[in-house]
């Protein structure tokens, strides 16, 4: 698989690094608080176990399955909820974890769902942001690092359900993929 890879852009100490500090900020902003973390699989994974091990307040967890690329590397533009949330977040600090933001529009979609439910609070951390791609405009409140125009896989970031196993993030050669 490595073989696969045209560059790394984060190594896995980077990646440790960046998690650890995105753990710190949202201990710090919600000191007294508790948080319900909504992981969005499958490619939040791997990020949202790191993660949660560096937050120091009360965290519930639940995960959805938001679907807008299927095994294409461009968007649909459609997107489907295949799994919902178990548990009811009225009333509740909403937190949730994203691997990466590329056009927005899942995100855009997913933070409306969510809001109608009524939480107390919602926000959205994602590991990284690629801003040449946003297609809708949406905040990231907990933003990992920015990443250029390319496709990328590894930790927990797939392209057809392969790479997610990669401990680095890289640049996918596009001989792959088109």
């Amino acid at each position: 698989m490595k073989q696969d890879i045209a560059e790394i852009l984060f190594t896995e100490e980077n990646i440790a690094q960046i998690v650890k500090q995105l753990g710190e900020q949202i201990s710090k902003d919600y000191e007294g608080e508790e948080i319900t973390v909504i992981g969005i699989l499958k490619g939040s994974n791997i990020f949202l176990a790191d993660l949660i091990r560096h937050i120091t307040v009360p965290v519930y967890l639940d995960f959805m399955v938001v679907s807008s690329y299927g095994n294409s590397a461009k968007t649909s533009g459609v997107v489907r909820i295949l799994k919902d949330l178990e548990e009811d977040i009225e009333g509740k600090n909403i937190l949730i974890v994203e691997d990466i933001v590329d056009t927005g529009l899942t995100l855009a979609y997913l933070k409306d769902n969510l809001l109608r439910r009524n939480p107390k609070s919602l926000k959205i951390c994602s590991l990284l942001d690629k801003p040449a791609r946003r297609e809708i405009d949406i905040t990231i409140d907990y933003k990992g690092s920015d990443i250029p125009d390319e496709f990328i896989v590894g930790y927990g970031i797939d392209y057809a359900e392969r790479y997610r196993n990669l401990p680095f993030i890289g640049i996918l050669k596009r001989e792959i993929y088109e």
